[in-house]
Parts: structure tokens; C-alpha cells; sequence
């Protein structure tokens, strides 16, 4: 259990009801990697629900925050219009969003939320991603490659299109 647990737990407790559509589409698709941050930080008993491929609409990838955990720069998103990142897109109830921002990096200042349109089959919804806290953005080093390496394996266990996944094998820097 870390330091941001009862954080966490305290914000469930006073969550409203109802759920908050989430595009992931970084390390959280990874799902044996989600587990094991789960168990690491006492969060066994929630299970991160089935979702959906779809795609964030009029963004990109971009490598802008220099981790140490990681070893190197990891990647969040910014505005692209045209463009798009596939991702999952999660529907997960508002008492388990404390648990969602803690893994996304909002308790430690590394990400904000940032509000999506996301191509669902035939529709576009509103969800929510993170991206990096811009306060701490910076293209500054290298690129970590475990972490590309766990947005393939995330991407590839999801089911993303084969062309998405090959495309983050080589990240442009």
C-alpha cells in the first residue's frame, strides 16, 4: 500500500453513482502489468471492466514526460487534427475513477484529465483520457523502450488494428 491509498479510498466513499466513459490507451491495456500495479498498491479488489476498441479522434501520440520509473520519456497526447489513437474505451462507475486517476498519474501531478470525441463503430462519443500535466511536459531524453514495449504488448492483447500496433514499434521522436 502506498501513500496515495487512503487518498484514493477516501475520494470513493464521497463519489456520486453513475460512470465516466474512459479512453485508455496507454500502459492500462497492458493487462497483466495493470494487475500487478493493482495488487502492488492494494486495489485486488477492483477489476478493470471489458471494453471496447475504438478510436480518440484529432490527436496523437507524443512522448513528453521523462520518467524515472520508466527510464526514459513516455507517451501522452496531444491535439493533432486528422489524426487518431486507438484505445479501449472503458465505462467504469464513478466510485472506481479515484482508483483510474491514481494509475493514469493525476495523485502524483504527472497527468490531467483532457476531454476526447471517441469513434466508437458508427458513433462518437465524449470520454475522457489523461495526458501529461503540461507544467511538467518535456521532450528532454530518450525514449523508454519498456515502455513501448508495454504499449505493444497492451495494444496487442486489446485487439488493436495491426497497423496501430506496428506504427508504436517505431515511435517518432
Amino acid at each position: 500500500m502506498d501513500a496515495h491509498y487512503d487518498m484514493v479510498m477516501k475520494a470513493r466513499e464521497s463519489a456520486d453513482t453513475g460512470t465516466t466513459l474512459y479512453f485508455g490507451y496507454s500502459t492500462i491495456l497492458d493487462r497483466s502489468a495493470f494487475e500487478e500495479w493493482r495488487s502492488q498498491h492494494s486495489y485486488d479488489f477492483f477489476d478493470l471492466p471489458k471494453g471496447q476498441v475504438a478510436a480518440a479522434q484529432d490527436v496523437q501520440l507524443v512522448y513528453d514526460f521523462p520518467s524515472r520509473w520508466w527510464g526514459g520519456r513516455v507517451a501522452g497526447l496531444t491535439s493533432a487534427p486528422g489524426q487518431k489513437v486507438w484505445g479501449v474505451l472503458f465505462e467504469i462507475a464513478k466510485k472506481d475513477w479515484p482508483i483510474i486517476q491514481h494509475k493514469e498519474g493525476v495523485v502524483t501531478g504527472m497527468c490531467v484529465e483532457h476531454a476526447v470525441k471517441v469513434q466508437l463503430g458508427d458513433k462518437q462519443v465524449d470520454a475522457v483520457a489523461f495526458v501529461t500535466d503540461p507544467t511538467r511536459a518535456s521532450t528532454d531524453g530518450a525514449v523508454s523502450s519498456r515502455f513501448v514495449d508495454a504499449l505493444v504488448r497492451g495494444a496487442t492483447s486489446a485487439g488493436l488494428p495491426a497497423e496501430w500496433i506496428s506504427s508504436l514499434k517505431s515511435p517518432a521522436v
